[in-house]
């Protein structure tokens, strides 16, 4: 009775879009990966920046020197 019980639970939840949960969840953990790579990406281009106008800044100085 137990086995008829478990089996049935397991297919109302298969029915119930269990995978299309688990698809969900994984779409979410790779767009949030997506996310942080896109932060890491524009720390990266910001530092740059900061760099070359510290660079073109010195230059300036260099230059009315």
């Amino acid at each position: 009775m137990k086995r008829i019980i478990a089996a049935l639970v397991a297919a109302a939840l298969a029915g119930c879009g269990v995978e299309t949960a688990s698809t969900a969840a994984t779409a979410a953990a790779l767009k949030k990966q997506e996310v942080e790579q896109g932060k890491k990406t524009m720390e990266q281009a910001q530092e740059k920046i900061g760099q070359s106008m510290e660079q073109m800044q010195r230059a300036r100085d260099a230059a009315e020197k």
